[in-house]
């Protein structure tokens, strides 16, 4: 097995010079501080989102997004895929870990001060991830089609109602009309699969690229 990865490498490198490339982050000394567990709720954070990502895929090959499909293809995939009750219990209490893990993170950043000057901008785009694990949350909540995603949707498509001036059509727009029918269901599906994770992906390559070149705030 080691020498075949060995010559998959020495072929990858022979070709795209990879090395050359990656050399900035792999020849990058790791400093003690940065072993620490307060150092790392923020790659506990990006290892449960990628976790999230792969068997978010996985699921997507079974889930059908309809009133009439979405309840019978999860039953489907935790009852008959071969190990589905496993990645769909994993994709879903994962999401939960991964508010409590990106909270912590936040909450240990802003303790430390790291969010001041010239690391605002990595603190902006931090928050904005955050609002988006938020909203991953919310969409995939609805897609089991049962009794409490059905209703937690409506409550929280409702309280987007109570917003002055903008609150009705911000209602409309997530709905897809007046209700939780069919519409909501397929606009949650193409957020949550689609452009969530377009978002996702620019946020996390700009937050780790302004890490890269600010580094990491020494402990006090």
């Amino acid at each position: 097995m080691a020498k075949w990865a060995s010559s998959l490498s020495q072929w990858a490198e022979e070709r795209w010079n990879l090395k050359k490339g990656l050399s900035p982050i792999l020849d990058t000394e790791v400093t003690e501080y940065k072993t620490k567990m307060r150092f790392c709720w923020g790659g506990m954070t990006f290892a449960l989102i990628v976790l999230e990502l792969i068997t978010g895929i996985f699921l997507a090959y079974y889930y059908q997004p309809s009133v009439k499909g979405a309840f019978q293809s999860i039953a489907f995939i935790t009852d008959q895929v071969y190990l589905g009750w496993l990645v769909r219990g994993i994709h879903h209490y994962a999401s939960y870990l991964i508010i409590v893990t990106v909270v912590v993170h936040m909450m240990i950043v802003f303790f430390r001060g790291a969010y001041k000057p010239p690391r605002e901008m990595t603190w902006v785009s931090g928050i904005f991830l955050l609002v988006l694990c938020f909203a991953f949350s919310f969409t995939g909540y609805l897609l089991t089609w049962d009794q409490r995603g059905y209703w937690a949707t409506r409550i929280g498509t409702g309280m987007a109602s109570e917003l002055p001036i903008i609150g009705e059509y911000l209602m409309i727009f997530l709905q897809g009309g007046y209700g939780v029918k069919q519409p909501t269901i397929t606009r949650f599906f193409i957020s949550h699969v689609i452009v969530l994770p377009v978002f996702l992906i620019g946020l996390l390559v700009a937050h780790f690229l302004m890490i890269r070149r600010q580094g990491v705030k020494k402990p006090f």
